[in-house]
């Protein structure tokens, strides 16, 4: 019998990524994998949480579920930590419990912005908004509890799966002639499908127990970053999709302040790739690359 997998946030945008790589791969055949959505395993029900793992045992756990509305977070702050937080701070102490690898994915919202070179991983974070405050102390929470597994930061994630940036300019792009998008918030965009390949790169890691020994702390936990290769604003995001996609719709670039939002988001949010590359040796896709994937899928009428 293989290791037992299981990923939590089965209907987000990483969980399908992740199940389209697990039905499409016969490479992962030591694995079994357990994917639960929102109706098997609710983070924002604690008393359930508890529950499932009564009756359910897994080698390896990614928590790929988190509550992302990043404006709506911010009248809605208790709800957000309880699934960004307190869940996490759950989900760390019965993988420490019952000695279960735990893969966190977190976000580069836990940093403010002021950077003009790419963030490293032990970077004190300043989060600005009520999700990034959140995120953060999932964070700390599952550094604290030292269960044996790591966190991945991550950002600007997209896909041919759910609601996105992407799924978002191409809808706007049949609807109008033309759109406003910001020019001045810098970042990467990040294929789910390619961090999703590298979750499962780590949790699939040769060293027994899941992780190599060296990427464990006194506690238990590293953080890494992954991200696609590249630098882009959302204006130079946007205008790739409609180029690949060969949309006409004319795109006005404009700063944050001609577009304000309930929550302030990172002016730039690169993140450093360098230690998650050296350590699992991955092979990270640019961005435009990845980008061309997923609007052939797009078009496959996989989204």
């Amino acid at each position: 019998m293989g290791r037992q997998l299981l990923v939590i946030g089965s209907n987000g945008q990483l969980g399908r990524s992740l199940q389209k790589i697990v039905s499409t791969s016969s490479t992962y055949t030591e694995i079994m994998f357990t994917f639960a959505g929102r109706e098997q395993l609710d983070l924002s029900h604690p008393k359930q949480i508890a529950d499932y793992f009564q009756n359910n045992r897994y080698d390896t756990i990614i928590n790929a579920a988190a509550y992302t509305a990043v404006d709506k977070a911010e009248s809605e702050p208790e709800l957000a930590d309880q699934i960004n937080y307190q869940a996490v701070a759950q989900l760390a102490e019965i993988a420490k419990q019952h000695q279960t690898a735990l893969l966190h994915v977190s976000t580069d919202y836990v940093f403010d912005g002021n950077n003009h070179t790419p963030y490293h991983e032990n970077e004190s974070p300043h989060p600005q908004s009520v999700y990034g405050k959140s995120k953060l102390k999932g964070e700390q929470a599952m550094i604290e509890i030292g269960p044996q597994g790591c966190i991945v930061r991550t950002g600007w994630l997209y896909s041919e799966f759910g609601h996105n940036f992407v799924k978002t300019m191409l809808r706007l792009a049949q609807e109008r002639e033309q759109i406003n998008v910001v020019d001045d918030q810098i970042g990467t965009p990040t294929y789910a499908t390619d961090l999703a390949y590298a979750l499962i790169n780590i949790a699939e890691t040769k060293n027994q127990p899941p992780f190599p020994s060296r990427t464990i702390t006194k506690k238990g936990v590293e953080t890494y970053h992954y991200a696609n290769e590249g630098v882009a604003s959302w204006y130079d995001f946007a205008q790739a999709i409609f180029e690949i996609a060969e949309k006409s719709c004319k795109i006005n670039p404009i700063v944050s302040d001609q577009y304000p939002t309930p929550a302030k988001r990172p002016h730039y949010s690169v993140l450093s790739k360098r230690a998650i590359k050296q350590q699992f040796q991955l092979q990270i896709p640019y961005w435009r690359s990845s980008l061309k994937q997923c609007l052939e899928a797009i078009n496959n009428n996989h989204g």
